[in-house]
């Protein structure tokens, strides 16, 4: 068996920068597969802080937050500070770059919430946060270099917007047919989202470690599908990627309904730098109801991965709930785990048609027996 106190993607990449500004996980699927209930003890990973957020808005007792990279709790950290202290309007400027209000004044604001680590992180950053949160971000980054120079080398901005057009599934799937699906699109898709290019750019040579199958044909594959299968003229991921804004559909944590809720909340959110390894291995037996596990997976090995679905199925309620995603390794409980947790697959799949987050290969939801 594995050492449950050690993880082991924390040996192989640096996890002292921000790899993740933002969350690319749709938490609308995600509160749907968990339905979390008042009495809940939520366990989320924390990535950029936004589907953590969205779990609070739901009322749960608690959401124990954590992550094994600071600068990822950092994120957290802010997100927070910001709802303690500024407005609806004031979290769109400061984290996803609306408006061209003064950001670095806004962070002074919320500042002095943040714990002496965050504050050191985000007081380096500074030049980023001037054009917002979302700028410290490598994966946003290499984001913004497809939309801003990539994007504009296959279609002109006309045929850009027309993507966004309102219009039915099949009227979108002509429109990628006639207009949008040309040689070049398949070209620069396959090179910009390759292995050699994206751990360049983009996510650390590590994750792809376990990687099954040809990486950009996959990413070429989800394309089809965020435009096609899905409504790009409603997709906040989808906009962010072409316009670096999410325009008038924003994720679930920024929707102004939401605001009130997660601030009411804020006092039921637990923050630890802390290893999903560790925290299992710490945790009392039957403690958690619901899991946000993020894509976790994606990173360990398949006995890593194993060993770590016995923990979750001691440490989780009967009747309580795992979800998490697929993007290039398969990963779901093991086999002779089956009588502790059940796949709930037509839930999953369902949701998975669903995901405005259209990259990953699978949506997993999964039952604590």
């Amino acid at each position: 068996m594995p050492s449950f106190r050690n993880s082991e993607v924390a040996s192989r990449a640096d996890f002292s920068i921000i790899r993740y500004a933002l969350c690319w996980e749709d938490a609308d699927i995600l509160l749907e597969a968990l339905q979390v209930a008042p009495d809940d003890v939520c366990l989320s990973i924390a990535s950029a802080g936004d589907n953590t957020l969205s779990l609070l808005s739901q009322g749960p007792r608690r959401v124990v937050a954590i992550d094994l990279s600071p600068a990822q709790i950092a994120c957290l950290e802010l997100r927070v500070a910001a709802f303690r202290h500024l407005t609806h309007g004031e979290i769109l400027a400061l984290v996803a770059g609306y408006s061209d209000g003064d950001r670095l004044a806004l962070y002074n604001r919320v500042r002095g919430d943040l714990s002496e680590a965050a504050r050191n992180i985000w007081d380096s950053q500074k030049p980023a946060l001037s054009r917002g949160v979302w700028a410290a971000g490598r994966f946003e980054k290499y984001v913004r270099l497809f939309g801003r120079f990539v994007l504009p080398l296959i279609h002109d901005r006309a045929t850009i917007d027309a993507a966004f057009v309102p219009r039915s599934q099949q009227d979108r799937q002509a429109f990628f047919d006639t207009i949008w699906n040309t040689r070049r699109w398949r070209f620069l898709v396959r090179l910009f989202t390759s292995r050699i290019v994206s751990s360049w750019l983009g996510r650390d040579p590590s994750f792809f470690r376990y990687a099954e199958g040809d990486v950009a044909a996959r990413t070429l594959e989800r394309g089809h599908v965020a435009l096609v299968d899905l409504d790009p003229s409603c997709n906040p991921y989808l906009h962010w990627i072409a316009f670096g804004r999410y325009g008038d559909c924003l994720p679930h944590w920024l929707r102004p309904e939401n605001f009130e809720p997660i601030r009411r909340n804020l006092d039921r959110l637990e923050i630890r730098a802390v290893s999903l390894e560790s925290f299992l291995a710490g945790a009392d037996e039957r403690s958690v109801h619901k899991f946000n596990l993020s894509d976790v997976f994606e990173y360990i090995s398949k006995e890593n991965a194993d060993a770590c679905f016995a923990e979750l199925a001691r440490v989780g309620r009967r009747n309580g709930r795992l979800a998490y995603w697929n993007t290039f390794v398969p990963r779901h409980r093991p086999e002779p785990l089956g009588g502790r947790i059940r796949p709930l697959e037509a839930l999953a799949n369902r949701l998975h048609a669903q995901d405005k987050a259209f990259f990953y290969s699978a949506f997993v939801v999964e039952e604590i027996l």
